[in-house]
This record gives C-alpha cells, structure tokens and sequence, in this order.
C-alpha cells in the first residue's frame, strides 16, 4: 500500500465508532499514528486494541469541554511528538422537531458539541501547529445538512450551517500559517449515529437512504466518507483550503430538480 500518511500524528474525535472509527483505521493502514478521542470509553478501547503494531491510542474527550479538548491536544503531543493532521468528527445527531415544538436544551447541546466542540477542536489543535510550525491540516465532518434544508432535524441543520461557517473563517486565518481547514460533508450514513436514535438497523436506513438517492448502485458506507477524510488529510490536497467535499453522490447538487421522464 502507498502510505499516504506514512509518519505522521493525527487527532480523531468521534473516533471510538462509526465515521470515526473507519478513519482511525484507514489512516493507521495509510501509516499513521493516531490518538483517537471520545466519550465511549470502552468501545474507545476496543479500537485501539484492535489495531496492531501500537499505532492508535485511545483517550477520553468530551468536546463539550474546552479544557478536556486542550488535554488530548497536549496529549497528543506528548505522546507522539508532534500533531500534523485534525479529524473533527464527534457530533450528534437530535431527534427530529418542527422549529414549532424545538426544545431549546437540546438545541443548546447539540450546539454544544456539534459547534462548540470543533471551535474548540480547531483552536487548540491549531496553536499546537501554529506553536510548532507545522503545515497540517484540519478537517471537520460537516453534513449534506450543511448546505441543504430537511434532510435532518432542526438543530441538526444549523449546527452544520454553523460548522461550514466556522470551517470558512479558520481556513483564511490559519492558511497563512500553512494550515489547510477543510470539512467533509456525507450524505445518509447508516452509522451508529443515525440508527441508535430511530431504533432502526444499518440496513433499513440504508434501505431508506438508497431509496432517496441519486447514484443509484453505491451504498454509502463510511469508509467512503474516511477515504475524502484520507485525501484532505494527506498531501495530495496540498493546495486544497476552505472546501466543502460534498460525499452525496450528487444528491445536492439535482435535488430539487424537475423530474426527467424517459420514454
């Protein structure tokens, strides 16, 4: 394999599960060593473990909580030496309200880690690099719910507006220290994350979200959306800054369109 990460250090929140978790692995098979961060701490563990030659690192991080976003930064450091590569992946999902019944406690604590927790993330991952004078790079899991309404919960949809806003300004600032900021935006994933709320198996949201799509043939996985990670992470998007990788299969870009009919 052409080890496209081959000696560097990267930070994955969210990584004990579903996106999470594929990058870890992707990025330890590309020659990585990654610290992955996360509240499950036992399923955190069970990843670590389950990857040979010492390569991941498990630690607890809620992103909710600046200072414990500050200690796996340093963490990081302290364990490896350096921090050139961001994953800032942990966010929630919400159940889905009208704007008419939203409950604002949950809104605030979807805002909570969706947004202030990759603010957090970028900031402090970003001085390290800044600090150290590495030309890393720094990615945020975004959502289709970034750029288009009704594919998720309320809450949901603006904490993505909010993070492709946020995603936006860094990339200005910290590009002039070499530090590329850019977000990956999935379509419907049948990870953790999107079945644990509904009670629904991988298969039957995946049932729903192929019924809905516009590639048809492909079912999203999240490997594929740990592969666009792979890519802005490493240096072959060495000149790439501020995008949104859209992984819909192109459900953005015609939903909404006037039907083609083929006769």
């Amino acid at each position: 394999m052409n080890q496209r990460l081959k000696g560097k250090v990267a930070l994955v929140t969210g990584g004990a599960s579903g996106i999470g978790e594929e990058a870890v692995r992707l990025f330890t098979d590309h020659g990585a060593f990654v610290v992955a961060a996360d509240v499950q701490d036992e399923l955190g563990r069970q990843v670590a473990a389950s990857i040979p030659s010492n390569t991941v690192t498990y630690h607890h991080c809620d992103v909710r909580e600046e200072k414990q976003v500050e200690e796996t930064v340093s963490f990081t450091i302290q364990k490896y030496g350096t921090l050139d590569i961001l994953f800032s992946n942990a966010g929630i999902l919400g159940t889905f309200t009208g704007i008419l019944d939203l409950d604002l406690n949950k809104f605030d604590n979807i805002m909570a880690v969706n947004v202030r927790g990759m603010a957090a993330t970028i900031k402090h991952a970003g001085r390290a690099m800044v600090d150290r004078n590495i030309r890393g790079s720094i990615i945020c899991t975004t959502s289709v719910s970034s750029s288009l309404a009704g594919c998720g919960p309320q809450a949901y949809t603006v904490s993505k507006h909010a993070v492709l806003g946020l995603v936006r300004a860094a990339c200005s600032e910290l590009g002039a220290h070499g530090i590329r900021v850019n977000c990956v935006s999935p379509y419907g994933v049948a990870t953790p994350l999107a079945c644990s709320p509904f009670n629904r198996k991988p298969e039957e949201v995946e049932e729903a979200v192929c019924s809905e799509a516009v590639l048809k043939g492909v079912v999203l996985k999240a490997r594929h959306i740990a592969e666009a990670a792979l890519f802005l992470a490493s240096d072959d998007s060495g000149y790439v800054n501020g995008l949104n990788f859209v992984v819909d299969g192109g459900y953005t870009v015609v939903k909404g369109a006037f039907p083609i009919t083929h006769e």
